[in-house]
This record gives C-alpha cells, sequence and structure tokens, in this order.
C-alpha cells in the first residue's frame, strides 16, 4: 500500500525495521525484541484451572467497576484486531458478570448518511463515558486506518486527515480526565483462517462472516499494511497500542483481563451490611393458573 501524503522520518524508520521483523508497537526509542514488555513468569493452566482463574479476574473486574463508579473515574477501553480475532469474546468475558449501566458496550454499525456528514469522531464522542462509567468499544474510530482505508470507504484526504488529527483527539479525550486504553489482538494467518472455517461450517456463528470480512480475507497483507502504518502514527507515548498475542483465545481472555485490571489502580469498595425486611403478611389470593398464558414446558432439567 503506498503513502497517500509525505511520511515523517520517524515513521518510516519505524515501517521499514517493521518490514525487517522488528517488533510492535513502537514507543520511543527503537528497543531490540528482549527489551519489551515486563518480564513475567507464565503459569500453564488446565481447562478447569483456566474456568478458576477467570472466576476470580471477573471478581475483580467488579471491584473495579464499584471503584469506578464510587470515585467517578472515566474509562475507555478499545478493543481493534483483524475478523476473527476473538475481540467479542474478551469483550463478553469482562462484561459478563458487571454491571451494563456501568460497563457499556459500544459496538456501532455502518454510519448513516447523517453521520458520514458529521465530524469524523462525532459520533463517537456520543458513546464516551460520564463520571463513574467503563465503556468497551467493539471496534473504534480506527474503522478509518483499517477497513475504510483498504476497503475504499473513504477518500485520501479523509484518511490523511484522520492519521494526523487521531492522536490530538486522544489527547483531548486524556486530558478530560478520561483514561484510554488501546488494545490490539493479534492473530496469525493461520489461526484465522482455521476460524474463518470454523464460522462456515458452524450455523450458530456463520453470521459473524459479513461481505466485508470476506474481501479481508482476500486483502491480507493491505490490512497487515494498513495496521502497520496506522501504529506508526497512532501508537504514542502518552496513548500506547497493547498488543495481545490473540492464537489461543482463552490464553489471550487472561493476559488481557489482567493487564487491564493493573491499569487502574482501584481498591476494594466497603459496603454496608444488607438486612432484608420481613415479607409483607395479609390475605393474598392468586389468580387461577387458567387465568394466564404459560410458556409450553419442553423442557425440565433435575
Amino acid at each position: 500500500m503506498s503513502h497517500p501524503f509525505a511520511v515523517p522520518a520517524f515513521v518510516a524508520e519505524h515501517l521499514a525495521r517493521a518490514a525487517s521483523g522488528w517488533p510492535w508497537p513502537f514507543q520511543g526509542p527503537l528497543v531490540p525484541p528482549a527489551a519489551y514488555g515486563r518480564a513475567v513468569k507464565t503459569k500453564v493452566l488446565s481447562r478447569d484451572e483456566y474456568e478458576k482463574e477467570m472466576r476470580r479476574l471477573q471478581v475483580e473486574l467488579v471491584r473495579l467497576q464499584e471503584w469506578v463508579k464510587q470515585e467517578g473515574l472515566k474509562v475507555v477501553v478499545l478493543f481493534e484486531g483483524r475478523d476473527t480475532a476473538g475481540k467479542g469474546g474478551v469483550i463478553r468475558r469482562i462484561a459478563e458478570r458487571t454491571n451494563p449501566r456501568v460497563v457499556r458496550v459500544v459496538a456501532l454499525g455502518k454510519p448513516s448518511d447523517r453521520e458520514r456528514s458529521q465530524w469524523y469522531f462525532q459520533r463517537y464522542v456520543a458513546h464516551l463515558p460520564a463520571a463513574g462509567e467503563i465503556v468497551l468499544f467493539d471496534r473504534s474510530w480506527y474503522n478509518r486506518a483499517g477497513v475504510e482505508r483498504v476497503m475504499g470507504f473513504c477518500s485520501d484526504a479523509e484518511y490523511q486527515e484522520f492519521m494526523r488529527t487521531c492522536p490530538q483527539f486522544e489527547r483531548i479525550i486524556q486530558g478530560s480526565g478520561t483514561i484510554l486504553l488501546k488494545y490490539w489482538l493479534s492473530v496469525s494467518d493461520e489461526e484465522q483462517e482455521r476460524r474463518f472455517e470454523a464460522r462456515l461450517k458452524d450455523p450458530a456463528k456463520r453470521w459473524k462472516l459479513s461481505p466485508v470480512d470476506v474481501e479481508a480475507r482476500a486483502r491480507w497483507v493491505d490490512y497487515a499494511e494498513a495496521k502497520d502504518e496506522m501504529f506508526a502514527y497512532t501508537d504514542t507515548k502518552d496513548s500506547p497500542w497493547l498488543v495481545v498475542e490473540a492464537d489461543v483465545k482463552r490464553t489471550a481472555r487472561l493476559n488481557l483481563i489482567s493487564h487491564l485490571l493493573e491499569q487502574i489502580p482501584y481498591e476494594r469498595v466497603d459496603h454496608e451490611p444488607i438486612e432484608l425486611p420481613p415479607r409483607q403478611e395479609r390475605a393474598y389470593v392468586r389468580p387461577p393458573a387458567d387465568s394466564q398464558t404459560f410458556v409450553p414446558e419442553r423442557y425440565r432439567v433435575e
């Protein structure tokens, strides 16, 4: 994919090193792969141990939610990655046991004609959190740097403007007191192909394959180059991309959620003990069963 505008020298260097096998994200001076990330001891878990650890992390997410609400924090978490990377799965695990009034999932569809005439970021701004809220974006304003760029849904001028102003937009968000986290779920082409095939065979997953998703498979390299350019311009010191290896979904979920919990210092919120009041007791006669319409009892679980 050719660059539609003059590329700054540091970006050109990033892209050249990426092509030679250097890792992403780039933050500050270029360093060898061994210097990336914080050294941690990897635990190998069984399926049962995974479920137990997921349950523990979900309890911590509830505690984080309560702290965010009490302290009036504003949190935005973006989830990006190729089709089938597992974004929806990890978002479901995060939101599964939390309060939907505090932890909101935003997955916007195709923009309307009116939205296309607006400032590009405008429809996303409408979904940013108020105090005491966490918003999880299942794809985000980075659609312009990915699918819109590759599929020709935006002009070169619109793409250029996005790449120029996106870091500024994110600084404005952070300057308003909002915590912004950006996760990129990285999946190999072999694993993506396997997941595509699984979706084709599974009637419960067939809906996940849109015509755009199918076309994306044919443009694998174009998407890779678009992602590299996007990282080069928007992987900033203040708002870095956080890359999660996602070939194994359960591994990716645990790693991402545990990392997310580390990014927002929180404390356990103490609750006043709740005493259930005595249930009201007075004469009451329930209407006869034949006066109501019941769902047929096709199943009974003992």
